[in-house]
């Protein structure tokens, strides 16, 4: 599944595509300084929105995008990785919430 990161931190992009392929999830993250953030978007599943780092214009772009596609959104406050994964975690649309993929080598389980 795609999914798509309007907002964050410049910073955390290469931490955000990272978690989110933990979870099975391909991650575009657009973090608010590019222009017509809604032409950009493509085919996704799940538009995550961090409102506190991104302006208003390119929330409402993603926001309009997302209803028009039927594209469900997900607004969180905060723009921390532990909030991007507890989104992949709750999130109820098919293929995400599924846990964290093992990495090679790792049981999974407890020793």
């Amino acid at each position: 599944m795609c999914a798509v990161l309007v907002g964050g931190m410049t910073r955390l992009k290469k931490d955000y595509v990272q978690a989110a392929e933990q979870w099975g999830v391909r991650l575009k993250v657009f973090t608010g300084q590019e222009s017509k953030i809604a032409d950009r978007i493509g085919n996704a599943g799940l538009v995550i929105i961090f409102t506190n780092r991104v302006s208003h214009e390119g929330r409402r772009q993603a926001v309009l995008f997302a209803r028009s596609n039927n594209i469900p959104t997900r607004m969180i406050h905060s723009c921390s990785i532990a909030s991007l994964r507890e989104c992949l975690k709750s999130d109820g649309s098919g293929g995400l919430g599924e846990g964290p993929k093992a990495k090679p080598g790792e049981s999974g389980g407890k020793k």
